[in-house]
């Protein structure tokens, strides 16, 4: 199975790279796909590149689903 998950671009670096924040995480991808990408744009991300820009709502509103997911996740007895 495969996961796309929605980032935000934070940095540039050079033209095909750069800085992403995914939900608190910080990694450096390939923008190659996306060149036409900029700081504070919302990208998904899947296997270390950004396959496409996304709408700051959904993205928000993907990465809000996901908080909520993990803190359910945190109360299920183990």
């Amino acid at each position: 199975m495969c996961l796309a998950i929605p980032a935000q671009v934070l940095t540039r670096l050079g033209d095909e790279e750069a800085l992403i924040d995914a939900g608190g995480v910080e990694k450096r991808v390939s923008l190659a796909l996306v060149p036409e990408a900029v700081v504070g744009d919302y990208v998904i991300v899947h296997a270390g590149y950004a396959i496409s820009r996304l709408d700051p709502g959904e993205a928000l509103h993907t990465l809000a689903l996901f908080a909520e997911m993990q803190h359910q996740m945190a109360e299920i007895p183990g």
